[in-house]
């Protein structure tokens, strides 16, 4: 895969990519053995905004997992913010994740007999953060997701757009380097979505670096770049986007992808 030049709001240019792999594969053992993901490289710099779309049983979830430190490559290297995560102990990779990502899945896995707050809330207890903190932290969070006025509420009170901005705040909280999307809207209506990837466009303009796996075509053409993945091999969208909100730039003489 073509690696492309950094974003016109990446960070600065001796700052290590977030994302970085380098000929990264993985095969389940067989037999037959399943190379899911063919060696494959990706540099997503720090403000990108990158969605990563396939269809069912091209590589996604195992891209998810690699990328999440749920699993580990079979081969190559997978470097998080410059480091090299091959060379970590569980609890080692663990921490970093716990520090480093931010996740939002398509499911919204929130506790419905607690407040929005507490759920954002639950979120810094992992990671240790002090109790004094953790309020203040949390309403800061949803006030960057647009819920501050629904802190008290339940999750059983909101609609299925505002669930999942409480997901997203709850990944927001510990101010991680990556927010990693698992089809964010796969459980939302049409005017839902749209919700969503406007708080996901904002986050974007505000210099969070977001990485959106999605089977949805809309989704990913709101990101900045996109990478396809087919059959286990990524491969780079060639007309990039400048912004998520900007026209697609194409070279003259050339019609859109």
């Amino acid at each position: 895969m073509t690696m492309t030049e950094p974003a016109p709001n990446a960070g600065p240019a001796n700052a290590p990519a977030v994302i970085q792999l380098v000929e990264t594969g993985r095969t389940f053992p067989g037999p037959p053995p399943v190379e899911a993901l063919k060696p494959s490289n990706l540099r997503i710099d720090p403000g990108e905004y990158v969605s990563i779309i396939g269809p069912s049983g091209s590589g996604k979830s195992t891209l998810l997992h690699l990328l999440g430190l749920l699993d580990r490559p079979t081969t190559g290297k997978y470097l998080l913010d410059g480091i090299d995560t091959g060379q970590l102990g569980d609890n080692e990779r663990a921490g970093l994740r716990g520090s480093r990502i931010g996740f939002v899945f398509q499911s919204f896995h929130l506790l419905h007999h607690r407040s929005v707050r507490e759920n954002v809330e639950l979120a810094q207890i992992y990671n240790r953060m002090p109790r004094k903190d953790r309020r203040a932290r949390a309403e800061a969070a949803l006030e960057r997701v647009g819920l501050a006025h629904r802190i008290d509420f339940t999750p059983r009170t909101l609609s299925g757009g505002e669930r999942q901005r409480v997901a997203v705040a709850r990944a927001l909280v510990s101010e991680p380097s990556l927010l990693l999307a698992d089809e964010p809207t796969g459980n939302l209506d049409t005017e839902m979505s749209a919700e969503i990837m406007e708080v996901f466009d904002a986050l974007h303009l505000d210099g969070m670096t977001l990485a959106v796996i999605t089977h949805d075509l809309d989704v990913s053409a709101r990101a900045q770049r996109q990478v396809r993945i087919v059959d286990g091999q990524l491969h780079e969208n060639a007309v990039p986007r400048t912004r998520a909100t900007d026209a697609l730039v194409v070279p003259d003489g050339q019609e859109p992808a």
